[in-house]
């Protein structure tokens, strides 16, 4: 179901999925550029549990430098995909902002902050990370697919007091990626690892996938989700 009535920006048109049973987890996914909140909460219906609350909320249009200033569903201003691109700093903070009120909307309707897991596919998955490093509330995960970190050079710094030093991240890849090639996604892993206990970090890659999923990435979400929100 949509909701609709919520004062919370990103949550007054986001796609959420409510679960069968009492609802004591939540996963906040993230779409990528140009995209809506409706393909992702389609592909996570078929790795759905039944006491977690999905929420799949829609970036706002925006021009956007890097597709011409054409105007489109996009979270913050992207000026290029390489690791020393210009960056939207600004743009990424305020959409930092608006999904940190996201998650405090779900902790005062009851789901604990380590109860819920940020996520995101390619710009929505680098929103997910950046926010979940600079939040001041202890999240239980983070799954990055396809994606970067975004304004990596402020990091470890710019990581919110230690509070997720040991927050478990699931980094998936396709080896093929043409957009963000898998190298990136590797950078950005050994990045992780300087901000956050090394441990911590999963980065799994495919061989032939390409800017999209894949069953068996979706099946090792569905392993992440389980394990870090098991039934309670």
């Amino acid at each position: 179901m949509c909701g609709n009535n919520m004062s919370v920006p990103l949550l007054a048109d986001a796609v959420t999925v409510s679960g069968a049973e009492r609802e004591t987890a939540a996963v906040i996914f993230l779409h990528g550029l140009g995209d809506t909140g409706h393909s992702w909460a389609e592909a996570l219906s078929s790795i759905r549990l039944p006491y977690v609350k999905y929420i799949c909320p829609h970036a706002p249009r925006i021009p956007v430098t890097l597709n011409m200033k054409m105007v489109m569903p996009s979270w913050f201003d992207l000026m290029g995909l390489s690791p020393d691109a210009p960056e939207d700093e600004a743009g990424i903070k305020k959409a930092a902002e608006n999904l940190k009120a996201v998650i405090e909307h779900e902790i005062k309707n009851g789901i604990p902050p380590n109860r819920i897991i940020l996520g995101g596919f390619s710009q929505g998955g680098a929103l997910s990370l950046y926010t979940a490093l600079t939040s001041q509330y202890q999240l239980a995960g983070i799954v990055a697919l396809s994606c970067w970190l975004p304004l990596h050079k402020a990091f470890p710094q710019a990581a919110s007091n230690g509070m997720n030093k040991d927050i478990a991240i699931l980094q998936c890849h396709g080896e093929m990626d043409p957009m963000i090639p898998v190298r990136f996604g590797a950078l950005t892993a050994e990045k992780l690892k300087s901000v956050v206990t090394p441990t911590k970090v999963q980065f799994r890659t495919y061989p032939g996938m390409m800017h999209s999923s894949c069953p068996q990435e979706m099946m090792a979400v569905k392993e992440f989700i389980e394990k870090l929100l098991p039934r309670i």
